[in-house]
C-alpha cells in the first residue's frame, strides 16, 4: 500500500474537518427547524417522563418518546407504565450479567467492550434508547449498598473500564448514560445529605471517571444524583451541571436527573438539567406526570414571564441530539416483534460466563488446595445461603428477568454430574423482610438460625470436602440500592458457623459472594483456601465450579482495599461518615483507599490489586528513559512477564507512579497504567505501557489547571499496590 504524503495527510485532515463540520451544521439545522415548529406545550412536554421510564415526545414531527433502560448488567423487566410492578410479559426474559464489580474484577479491558455490547444488543431488542450505565461512583465508603454498582476506590482505573463498557453500548445504537454526577458515595441520607469536599479531591479523586467517560468514551448522557453538593441539589447546580460537567468536561448531551431527584422548578430550569425523571406525587391513586417540577408548574413560571422560553430551548435541543445521533427522528417505532430470540442468546450467555470466570479473585491458598480434584471426593457438603440464592432479581436498580440463572450449587452440581454425593446445608436462613424503621441501619443480619446451625455442622462433619458458598445478598441493609451497611460483618452469624465448620472439617473452601469488602472472621487463620466473587450473573455457578476445580485459572484482583476492620478506613479515620446534620465532610481528601494505606503505612487485609492464581510469575527487565523532556507528551516503560508455573494463566501488571518531592502533598503512590497478560508456562512477553504527561499531574487549584513540577518520579510495577516488583526512577525536566 502507497503511504500517504505530508501533504496527503494535511488535505485529509482538512476533508474530514470539513465533513465533520458539515454534520455539525447539518444537526444544528435539524434541530433549529424541530424546534421552531413546536409549541411551548410541546417542548416542556419533552422535559419530563410520561411513564416511569420514558419522557415524551412530538409524534406529530416524528419525534419519538424517549426510552430508558434500567440496571447496569441487564435490561430491567417490561413495568406498567404508571407503577413499579412488572408487565408481566412473557418475551422480556434477558441476559443476566455479572455486576459492575465483578467486570472491575477482570481488569479487562476487552471484556468491559464486549459486556457493553451484549448489554446495548439487548437494550436495543426492548426498544430502548438511553441504558442508564455505568456508575462510576467512587468506593468511598464501603459500607455503601450501591458499591456493587460501581468499580472501585480508584478514579483512573474506573474510567479505565468504564470507556470500552461506553463504547460497547453505544456500537449498538444505544446511548450510554453515566451515572450519578456526582460524590454519591453513600445511600444513607442521600436525598437530603450535602457533600462538602475541597476542588483538588474533587478534581483528583471524584471527576476523573466521568471526565474519562465523556472525553474517551464519549458517553451521549448523563444522570445527575440525588445528594447535594455544598448545599445544593445536583440536580440544580450550575457548578456541577454546567461549569464542570457542560464547560470543564465538555459534555454536550443530554442530563437526565435521578427518579425524585429534582427539587426546585426555577433552579433546575435554568442550569443544565434537561429531563426530569420519576415521581412522589399521585391524583386518584397514579402517578401524576404533569406535576413534576419540569412539568406545568415550568409552563405556567414561562407563561409569566418568569423563567424565558430559551431556557426550555436550550434542554429541548439536548434532546433533540441526543435523538439525531441515535436516528430517532422520523423513524418507525423499533419493531420487537421475535425480541425474545434476541435476547440471551448463546453468545450473550457464553459472555456472560467468561466474565464471571475471570471477576473471581483467589484471596487465600493455602497448601495449594485449589484447584480441587474431582476424582478425589465422593462425598461433598456445600454449606451456606447463597449456594441456591438467585440475585438477577434483587438490589434496587438490578430487577432483571433473567432467562435462567445457574447458582452455586447448581454449578457443582453440573460439574460433578453424579461424580459425587453432594449434600447441602443452608447454615442460615435470608431474611426477605425490607427494613425501614427511622432509619436504614438494622441489626436484623445479627440473627442466627440455631437449628440450622447444628445441622450445617454435622452434615461438615460427615463429608470428605465442603464447600461453604456465603457472604452477602441483595436484601436490604446489605448490597441494595437505598440502603447502606450497618457495618462490614458476615450477616447472621456466619463467622461462628465457618469456625464451627473448620473446627469439625478443615478440609474446607470458603467462597464469599458480596458487592465489596467484608470483614474476615477469626476463622480466617484456620482457613486453607479462600475465593471472592461479586454477584456473577447467569452462568456464575458454572464459572464457580470452573475455577474451584481447575478447569479455569482465576485472574481477578481486587479492585477495592479490604480493611482488616470498618475502623482502619480513611472515611472514619478523617472524614466523616454518614455526615453530621446533613452534611459529610470528606476530610480525608484525596487519601481514599489504598492511597490511605500505603501512604500512612496502614496493613489491610487484602490491599487493592490482590489476587493470586493457580500458577506463578516473576517480572524482569524494565526498560524506559531516565528523563522525561518537557516537550514530551508520553512516556513508554517496558518489562517482562513470565509464567513460572506449570499452567496458563493471565497476569495483572500495575503501574504506580510516585513523586519524590513536590510542593503539594501527594499519596504514596498512584495506580496510572495496568495490563493483563496471558501466558502459557514457560512463556514470557515484554509488555509496554505508555503514561500520558497527566499521569504526572495534580490538579492546581491557585490556577485551576492540571500541573506537573520537574524534579524525580518513580515508576512501580507490581502484581497489586503493595508487591511491588520492579522500580526505576526517571527525572521530568523543565
Amino acid at each position: 500500500m502507497k503511504r500517504l504524503t505530508p501533504y496527503s495527510w494535511l488535505i485529509l485532515i482538512i476533508f474530514s474537518s470539513c465533513l465533520t463540520g458539515n454534520k455539525v451544521a447539518s444537526t444544528d439545522k435539524q434541530i433549529e427547524s424541530l424546534l421552531s415548529q413546536m409549541t411551548l406545550e410541546e417542548k416542556i412536554g419533552m422535559l419530563h417522563s410520561n411513564t416511569m421510564f420514558s419522557s415524551t415526545g412530538v409524534p406529530r414531527l416524528g419525534i419519538p418518546d424517549l426510552h430508558y433502560s434500567d440496571g447496569p448488567h441487564g435490561v430491567r423487566f417490561e413495568g406498567v407504565a404508571n407503577g413499579w410492578e412488572s408487565a408481566r410479559w412473557d418475551n422480556d426474559a434477558c441476559s443476566y450479567l455479572p455486576a459492575l464489580s465483578a467486570l472491575a474484577s477482570t481488569w479487562n479491558r476487552d471484556l468491559a467492550q464486549l459486556y457493553g455490547e451484549v448489554l446495548g444488543a439487548e437494550c436495543k431488542a426492548r426498544g430502548k434508547h438511553v441504558s442508564l450505565a455505568p456508575g462510576v461512583n467512587i468506593h468511598r465508603s464501603l459500607l455503601n449498598g450501591r458499591n456493587w454498582e460501581y468499580f472501585s476506590e480508584d478514579p483512573f482505573f474506573s474510567g479505565e473500564l468504564a470507556v470500552p463498557y461506553i463504547q460497547g453500548v453505544q456500537s449498538q445504537g444505544v446511548a450510554s448514560c453515566v451515572k450519578h454526577f456526582a460524590l454519591n458515595s453513600q445511600a444513607y441520607n442521600q436525598y437530603k445529605v450535602s457533600v462538602e469536599v475541597d476542588e483538588r479531591t474533587l478534581h483528583e479523586i471524584y471527576l476523573p471517571a466521568f471526565e474519562a467517560a465523556i472525553q474517551r468514551g464519549g458517553a451521549m448522557a448523563a444522570m445527575a444524583a440525588y445528594n447535594k453538593v455544598r448545599g445544593l441539589w445536583c440536580t440544580e447546580s450550575p457548578y456541577l451541571l454546567d461549569t464542570l460537567l457542560r464547560d470543564e468536561l465538555g459534555f454536550d448531551g443530554l442530563v437526565v436527573s435521578d427518579w425524585n431527584a429534582v427539587h426546585n422548578t426555577e433552579r433546575t430550569a435554568l442550569c443544565g438539567m434537561d429531563v426530569e425523571m420519576g415521581t412522589s406525587i399521585k391524583e386518584n391513586g397514579k402517578y401524576a406526570f404533569n406535576k413534576y417540577y419540569l412539568a406545568d408548574p415550568l409552563l405556567k413560571k414561562v407563561r409569566n414571564g418568569e423563567i424565558p422560553e430559551e431556557a426550555v430551548n436550550k434542554k429541548v435541543r439536548n434532546i433533540l441530539k441526543l435523538m439525531i445521533r441515535l436516528d430517532l427522528i422520523g423513524q418507525a417505532p423499533y419493531d420487537t416483534t421475535g425480541m425474545a430470540a434476541k435476547l440471551a442468546i448463546p453468545a450473550h450467555t457464553k459472555a456472560a460466563r467468561e466474565i464471571a470466570e475471570e471477576s473471581l479473585v483467589l484471596l487465600k491458598n493455602s497448601k495449594d488446595m485449589l484447584p480441587l480434584d474431582p476424582a478425589q471426593y465422593k462425598n461433598v457438603a456445600v454449606i451456606g445461603a447463597n449456594a441456591t440464592e438467585v440475585f438477577a432479581a434483587g438490589g434496587g436498580s438490578t430487577k432483571l428477568k433473567a432467562k435462567y440463572e445457574v447458582t452455586p450449587l447448581e454449578g457443582l452440581q453440573n460439574l460433578l454430574d453424579g461424580k459425587a454425593r453432594i449434600e447441602y446445608a443452608p447454615g442460615y436462613q435470608l431474611s426477605k423482610k425490607a427494613y425501614k424503621v427511622g432509619h436504614w441501619f438494622t441489626n436484623e443480619f445479627d440473627k442466627s438460625d440455631e437449628e440450622l446451625y447444628k445441622k450445617a455442622i454435622n452434615t461438615a462433619a460427615q463429608a470428605e470436602l465442603v464447600i461453604y458458598i456465603g457472604g452477602t445478598s441483595h436484601e436490604h441493609g446489605s448490597d441494595c440500592e437505598g440502603y447502606d451497611k450497618p457495618n462490614l460483618k458476615l450477616p447472621y452469624q456466619q463467622d461462628r458457623l465457618l469456625k464451627g465448620i473448620l473446627e469439625v472439617n478443615p478440609n474446607t473452601v470458603v467462597v464469599l459472594i458480596s458487592g465489596g469488602p467484608v470483614e474476615i472472621g477469626e476463622w480466617y487463620n484456620d482457613a486453607t483456601a479462600l475465593l471472592h466473587g461479586s454477584f456473577l450473573g447467569m452462568e456464575g455457578g458454572n464459572a464457580l465450579a470452573r475455577t474451584l476445580f481447575g478447569e479455569v485459572n482465576p485472574s481477578g484482583k481486587l479492585t477495592t482495599t479490604w480493611c482488616k476492620r470498618l475502623e482502619d478506613m480513611p472515611d472514619h479515620v478523617f472524614g466523616e461518615y454518614p455526615g453530621i446534620n446533613d452534611t459529610v465532610r470528606f476530610k480525608e481528601g484525596l487519601m481514599v483507599g489504598y492511597r490511605y494505606f500505603d501512604t500512612y503505612r496502614v496493613v489491610p487485609l487484602f490491599e487493592f490489586g490482590y489476587g493470586l492464581s493457580y500458577t506463578t510469575f516473576t517480572y524482569s527487565n524494565i526498560k524506559m528513559k531516565p528523563v522525561w523532556k518537557d516537550s514530551d507528551t508520553e512516556f513508554a516503560v517496558s518489562f517482562t512477564v513470565t509464567n513460572t508455573g506449570k499452567r496458563y494463566g493471565q497476569e495483572i501488571a500495575q503501574l504506580y507512579l510516585h513523586q519524590n518531592k513536590c510542593s503539594v502533598e501527594r499519596p504514596f503512590k498512584e495506580l496510572k497504567g495496568f495490563t493483563k497478560v496471558g501466558l502459557k508456562p514457560g512463556e514470557s512477553k515484554q509488555v509496554t505501557i505508555k503514561l500520558p504527561r497527566r499521569a504526572l499531574q495534580y490538579y492546581d487549584t491557585e490556577s485551576k489547571r492540571w500541573k506537573d513540577e520537574p524534579g524525580m518520579f518513580t515508576v512501580l510495577i507490581g502484581a497489586s499496590s503493595r508487591d511491588i516488583k520492579l522500580q526505576k526512577d526517571f527525572e521530568l525536566k523543565k
